[in-house]
């Protein structure tokens, strides 16, 4: 598989994903930054902007299986997980697997259940692998955690784990469609082409089968990458370590996320080389579920969008 595959395939995605998803383009480019780099993506949003239905749409497209868990403060680590049922015709017990065991997995609200359920994806988000009874299994391995939330302000939240926050590459802020967008909401839901049913009705169509993610993913290895744009996410990721407003900055996965988020964006720009803008571009994505800032600053309404954009402006951009 070559470049110009790589990148006719993305393209491809991206008009079957448009016939169910209308507009939130940049929200699409991004979760199929996290997919192709084989990483995980936090989705937040109020309800009804359709993030359930984008990720559907995108297993789809792809060719991946997909499974959905509903968070609840009742959720139990071993209704993701699974958990070993005594058969009593075979007198042994017999693992029935959770919903984890999928490609695409949907944590709906994840903040709406307990830190202990929460840290039920950890191991499975780090090491695509889920120990159950002491008996380590393997995940398929497409596996990608596509989690919503609610915003943190909202009633029954609880607020994700940093440890867990920090394994999900991107934090993708959905928001609701423009004007004219939802105009065509209104009129595709009033007759037979409504978003959900061109999706169940075979109107998107796969672009690829599950097997080929990884030779898609190969590729991505031929975007270049000039030494100095590696030193200057280095920099940037660094400088959020002291920033005056900051009070926990990233750490040194974040690096390697800003790197790939990168790469994978100038693919999607249908280049073959990664510029200064690239990784700008990615920069709040990446870096802004990961800091937490100074109560003080808090207090001020300083908000980590406007610390990073700083952050930014101080960093040399290489030449």
């Amino acid at each position: 598989m070559s470049t110009d595959h790589l990148k006719s395939t993305l393209a491809a995605a991206r008009a079957e994903v448009a016939k169910v998803i209308i507009g939130q383009a940049d929200v699409v480019d991004k979760c199929l930054i996290a997919i192709i780099t084989g990483q995980h993506a936090l989705i937040e949003g109020v309800p009804g902007v359709a993030k359930t239905l984008l990720v559907r749409t995108l297993a789809h497209v792809l060719g991946c299986g997909f499974a959905r868990i509903q968070f609840t403060p009742d959720l139990m680590p071993a209704d993701i997980t699974g958990t070993s049922i005594f058969n009593l015709q075979k007198n042994e017990f017999t693992l029935v697997k959770g919903p984890i065991f999928t490609s695409f997995l949907l944590a709906d609200e994840i903040n709406r259940a307990p830190a202990k359920t929460q840290s039920a994806l950890l191991q499975a988000m780090q090491e695509r692998v889920v120990t159950i009874d002491r008996e380590t299994h393997a995940l398929p391995p497409n596996f990608a955690v596509f989690a919503t939330q609610n915003p943190i302000e909202y009633e029954g939240t609880y607020p994700l784990p940093e440890a867990q926050k920090d394994r999900f590459m991107l934090k993708i802020t959905m928001s609701a469609p423009g004007r004219d967008e939802e105009f065509t909401l209104a009129q595709r839901t009033l007759g037979k082409e409504s978003p959900e049913a061109t999706l169940n009705g075979g109107g998107v169509q796969a672009v690829m089968k599950a097997e080929d993610l990884q030779l898609l993913r190969d590729q991505l290895i031929h975007i270049t990458v000039r030494e100095e744009l590696t030193g200057y996410a280095v920099d940037l990721v660094r400088a959020t370590r002291t920033h005056e407003s900051v009070l926990v900055g990233a750490g040194p996965r974040a690096t390697q996320s800003l790197l790939l988020a990168a790469r994978a964006y100038a693919a999607l720009a249908m280049r073959d080389f990664v510029t200064p803008d690239d990784i700008k571009a990615m920069a709040v994505p990446v870096l802004e579920h990961r800091l937490i800032l100074r109560p003080e600053f808090e207090i001020e309404g300083l908000s980590i969008g406007e610390v990073i954009q700083t952050i930014l402006q101080q960093v040399a951009v290489p030449r």
